[in-house]
């Protein structure tokens, strides 16, 4: 009776702690729109505009007319500027000599780490563990703060399918659910649990909306969405982000069917502020307000700057047609003064929220210590979940330390370009390399070392020899290659998406003297690596892995650590099958194994209907060289007794997935176990497979484990016939596996 007693009076307390946190809550939001409204009162025109307003810093100094800028109240945000001192004195001159004392939000592009790098986003995706991601991104604010920086335009959101589009490297992938559930990790690292806190960064989503359609995978350019595959594939991270508290967006620098995302007023007003409730603020990508002009979507600066901000862009990033044209827009009657009003309110709101009118100032210590060693173990961490063993043939790794390895490759010593794109602060003197590691490892004498390529794009066979020699006296070969981190990242597309330069004949030579070869690929997007693999006995996918790549590749390869990471987008065979991703649309025809024939097998002169009618590349057939999910381990895992808790659901309910995962292999491991549900019938069609559901597990050799997993029946809801989000009564088909090609499976109906 006591214990009860003591639960019950346990649960009052905590209802009250919880009814006291809320109103608490409710109590700080109303004061800061109060303080809002006040200061929001008192502002001329040009105070309001200024705070709509971002320019580029100036690198360590505060020039003359920066100064009378920050006086006359002209400037809301700064970005790239990482000097304390600096920033330091912006911060004092808007606050001591402006009229309203008004602080700047210092912004960086702090993408995967600062002076600490981990992977590329992409990279981190393929842990497909949210604890890890959260962790590096409350590192980098960490670093970030310390340096004055306090907004972030992170994380990337946007669905990637096409590993051409230079920018796949900054996403989490090519799907809605892995890119939700991480990105909202990345918004919870960065912005922590107060925004006040001086180590939080508050994050931006972006970019809003559809950027990674872009046409052809060439940057910058129009999408071509339709409208329920928006709001079905491409928008729901963005929900996501702002369930997760994120407090800006970024404007895209697309179109959608003509409308350019930073002038798309049903993508800013209607969805994100009307239907989702958003009340942070969005800022343009870099110069978009003014490239509507060169969309056509603008005549003149004074346009772009009418549409853009009637859409619901607050801030205006490097190009200036607010502060050059809103008075006169205002003016004219083109622009209201409450949309002015608004847009200035969120701007404030959340500059209240993180505090910078109690604290605008850094502390200037040049004591703060950057890559800290847990910061180290961190970012080594990530990079080796990252890491994705796809072919493992007879057992080539691990390689015992008996062995004698010739190192080889343009990747193999690359302290800079292991660290991938968007690192403008990172340090590559922290950098561990492939060869540093091996050596430290294994000692000079066991590591043969020889790049065969000063770079990934080195176009002649000089090195080669030197190469050969070195792999004719080691026991196993380990080539690094890949492509150097400015080839992936913004307006870094390409149409080719084989290895650069001439490393498939390298890695021909190399194969030629006999040795087991193993290739690690360093890359910040899928490569077409299939008929080059073939060469290889073993292959990991590394992407970039950031500072500590090299130590956490040579755990890897020495059996210290057992690889796990998951692919989060389809490696295609070739570049001809893209766009190609697991969760596509059935056809009228589907491709089917049993029928289809290979182009160099067709007899001459045969009919048409010799090849089956169904939908397929003669040449590359249906299939991708790796399906998204895919990744193999040094161990082997079974799944069983798949069992749902009941076989029919209503919209309200939650389905418990439970099933039997067992290391039946001789190391210990981790798995990614997946759940996939099929929709079977629809008012329109639907995807042949969605992820709704995974977790990391580790396991023991030998060990079994049941596993349940727990998925509402409303993330089934999609937009109907109608363009209602619905959950449609029917029959589903659920799998569970280690990738998209999973075969345990249950059904099941909602009702």
């Amino acid at each position: 009776m006591k214990v009860l007693q003591h639960i019950i009076l346990t649960l009052i307390a905590v209802f009250i702690l919880g009814a006291c946190q809320q109103n608490n809550n409710q109590a700080n939001s109303s004061s800061i729109d109060s303080r809002v409204d006040a200061l929001l009162d008192e502002m001329t025109l040009e105070e309001k505009i200024g705070q709509m307003c971002q320019i580029n810093g100036a690198g360590g100094t505060v020039p003359e007319d920066l100064k009378t800028a920050l006086k006359e109240g002209r400037i809301g945000s700064i970005l790239n500027e990482v000097d304390v001192a600096a920033i330091n004195e912006i911060q004092r001159i808007s606050v001591e000599e402006s009229r309203l004392g008004v602080p700047v939000i210092i912004a960086r592009d702090v993408i995967h780490g600062f002076k600490t790098v981990f992977p590329i986003p992409l990279g981190q995706a393929a842990s497909w563990n949210p604890e890890i991601i959260q962790e590096g991104c409350r590192i980098a604010a960490a670093e970030a703060a310390s340096s004055g920086v306090r907004w972030t335009f992170a994380p990337m959101i946007d669905i990637s399918r096409d590993a051409r589009w230079g920018r796949i490297a900054e996403s989490l992938g090519e799907d809605p659910h892995l890119t939700s559930v991480l990105g909202a990790a990345m918004i919870k690292g960065f912005q922590g649990d107060d925004l006040t806190n001086p180590n939080s960064v508050i994050a931006c989503a972006k970019h809003f909306a559809g950027y990674g359609a872009a046409e052809g995978g060439r940057d910058y350019n129009s999408t071509l969405i339709p409208p329920r595959e928006l709001h079905d594939i491409y928008l729901p991270p963005f929900k996501a982000a702002v369930d997760a508290g994120v407090r800006t967006f970024m404007s895209g620098f697309n179109d959608i069917d003509g409308v350019p995302a930073t002038g798309n007023a049903y993508l800013m007003r209607d969805v994100l502020r009307g239907k989702w409730q958003f009340d942070g603020f969005v800022v343009s990508d870099w110069a978009s307000a003014w490239e509507m002009i060169n969309h056509g979507f603008a005549a003149d600066e004074k346009e772009a700057a009418q549409r853009a901000i009637n859409a619901g862009v607050n801030m205006e990033m490097a190009s200036t047609t607010y502060v050059d044209h809103i008075a006169e827009l205002l003016q004219e009657g083109q622009v209201s003064e409450a949309t002015i009003n608004q847009a200035v309110r969120e701007i404030l709101r959340v500059k209240f929220e993180m505090g910078l009118f109690e604290n605008p100032y850094i502390t200037e210590d040049n004591q703060y210590q950057f890559a800290k060693p847990e910061y180290l173990e961190a970012a080594k961490e990530a990079a080796t979940q990252s890491m994705v063993l796809l072919k493992n043939s007879e057992n080539t790794l691990p390689i015992t330390k008996d062995k004698k390895i010739a190192l080889v490759g343009p990747m193999a010593h690359q302290a800079y370009e292991q660290l991938g794109t968007w690192i403008f602060d990172g340090d590559s003197t922290l950098s561990v390399t492939p060869l540093m590691a091996l050596q430290q490892e294994m000692g000079d004498e066991q590591v043969l070392f020889a790049d065969g390529m000063a770079i990934s794009r080195t176009q002649h066979t000089k090195g080669f020899k030197k190469a050969i020699e070195q792999a004719k006296k080691a026991d196993v070969i380990v080539f690094c290659g890949g492509e150097e981190s400015i080839l992936s990242g913004e307006a870094h597309s390409r149409a080719d998406i084989d290895l650069p330069g001439v490393q498939n004949e390298l890695i021909k030579a190399l194969k030629q003297t006999g040795k087991p070869l193993v290739l690690v690929v360093m890359a910040g997007r899928p490569l077409t690596i299939g008929e080059i693999s073939e060469y290889a006995d073993a292959v990991i996918y590394a992407w970039h892995p950031g500072t500590m790549g090299g130590a956490a590749l040579a755990d890897i390869l020495l059996g210290k650590a057992n690889p796990s990471g998951k692919l989060p987008v389809t490696f295609p065979k070739v570049v001809g099958q893209i766009p190609m991703h697991y969760n596509h649309k059935n056809t009228g025809r589907p491709a089917n194994p049993h029928s289809w024939t290979q182009m160099y097998d067709i007899p001459v002169k045969a009919p048409q209907t010799s090849l089956g009618n169904e939908s397929h590349y003669i040449d590359a057939g249906f299939t991708p060289l790796y399906p998204f999910g895919y990744g193999l381990s040094y161990t082997s895992f079974e799944y069983a007794n798949l069992q749902l808790d009941k076989e029919v659901y209503g919209k309200d309910e939650t389905i418990k997935v439970s099933f039997e995962l067992a290391n039946i292999g001789e190391m210990a491991g981790d798995e990614i176990a997946q759940v996939y549900v099929r929709d079977l019938v629809g008012s329109v069609s639907r995807p042949v497979k969605e992820l709704k559901a995974f977790k990391r597990v580790s396991i023991e050799s030998g060990d079994k484990t049941t596993i349940t997993l727990e998925i509402a029946v409303q993330d089934l809801a999609f937009h109907n016939i109608d363009m209602a989000e619905v959950v449609e009564p029917g029959d589903f088909q659920l799998w569970v596996g280690g990738d998209a090609n999973a075969e345990l499976s249950a059904s099941f109906s909602v009702q």
